[in-house]
């Protein structure tokens, strides 16, 4: 086993490294030893968390657990059916949490399948318009869940927000033994938790609510995962990694993975308490195309609600904005000010 520092890493690692440096000077990088194991090692190393690169899955499955813990079905804005997921799963030797936005028939089917590894879960929409993942330990919990919390406040169809507030969802979720986490934090759109429709007072405490965040997300742009992952370290919280997938070819395309017992308790647990990792890359942008064409076609029953909140998270990026362009120029016309009483000073 061999140990470096950031004057002399490996290339990938420099270069996530130099990334997130940028995007964030006060990341503790220096510091920071990068451990680079041989192919028989199991050391879960937390200095080391986040890969930026294409899983080598039948390499990883053969000493860890993998699982895929973002995917969407055909029961909401995916295309596949559960029973095709499950024989894709099973080629790829990995587990898998369905997570349809605001709906568990895909999760119900699969976690009837005993030869595959599934996580309980749902991608919930809040009326925010930003997305929470709750993975359970049980499917008798996310069905409670669901039939209790979610359904009595769904909207006109299952890419509705639902009715109540992120608190609001976060603190319902916790009447249950999950894991609850924010997915693409950072994205292009108010889907991401990290949004102006959110101050940074507000975001501190929902912060503090969950236990952690998705930092590496498939159909999501390369520079908000970065500083996702960003997001993850200076939080110091649970990680989390999974494709987004909506097609069959999306499955494992980003994973998460411990070194534990190949059961879900075991794996939930190895995620709780900061001991996996997640590895992975974005898709090709092409097919980001393709992608998102399909959740805009899941979406045209949901478009006036897409439509308010587009509008909403509009007036907030500009309002931000035009804060930030102000402060500004008060800044230089304040530092103008200042420099010209100094040279009227030292002038007498």
């Amino acid at each position: 086993m061999q140990s470096y520092r950031l004057r002399d890493p490996p290339d990938h690692h420099a270069e996530l490294q130099l990334r997130l440096f940028e995007l964030n000077p006060n990341l503790d990088l220096l510091n920071w030893s990068i451990t680079i194991k041989d192919k028989k090692s199991k050391d879960m190393n937390n200095t080391d968390r986040i890969g930026f690169e294409k899983p080598n899955l039948p390499e990883l499955t053969k000493h860890y657990t993998v699982v895929d813990m973002h995917l969407h079905t055909h029961y909401s804005d995916g295309l596949s059916a559960v029973e095709e997921i499950a024989h894709r799963v099973r080629e790829l030797g990995i587990g898998i949490a369905i997570t349809d936005h605001n709906d568990i028939r895909g999760a119900v089917e699969i976690h009837k399948d005993t030869s595959i590894l599934s996580i309980p879960g749902i991608e919930i929409t809040s009326k925010e318009g930003a997305h929470l993942l709750v993975y359970f330990y049980d499917i008798e919990s996310l069905e409670r869940f669901y039939e209790n919390e979610v359904k009595p406040s769904m909207g006109n169809s299952v890419m509705s927000s639902i009715s109540l507030k992120m608190e609001e969802v976060i603190e319902r979720a916790r009447a249950f033994k999950a894991i609850i986490i924010f997915p693409h934090p950072y994205c292009a759109a108010y889907t991401g938790i990290c949004n102006t429709l959110f101050s940074k007072e507000r975001l501190q405490r929902l912060f503090d609510m969950v236990d952690g965040v998705e930092v590496i997300n498939s159909q999501n742009l390369n520079k908000w995962n970065l500083r996702s992952a960003v997001l993850g370290f200076n939080l110091n919280k649970s990680i989390t990694g999974g494709s987004d997938g909506h097609r069959l070819r999306h499955i494992g395309k980003v994973v998460s993975y411990a070194f534990c017992d190949n059961n879900r308790e075991a794996f939930l647990d190895s995620v709780k308490n900061k001991q996996n990792k997640v590895i992975g890359k974005e898709i090709h942008i092409l097919r980001k195309v393709t992608s998102s064409s399909l959740k805009l076609k899941a979406n045209l029953k949901n478009y006036p609600d897409i439509v308010e909140k587009n509008v909403k998270y509009s007036f907030t990026v500009i309002n931000s904005k035009s804060k930030k362009l102000r402060d500004n120029i008060k800044r230089g016309i304040n530092g103008k000010i200042e420099d010209n009483r100094k040279r009227r000073n030292s002038s007498f």
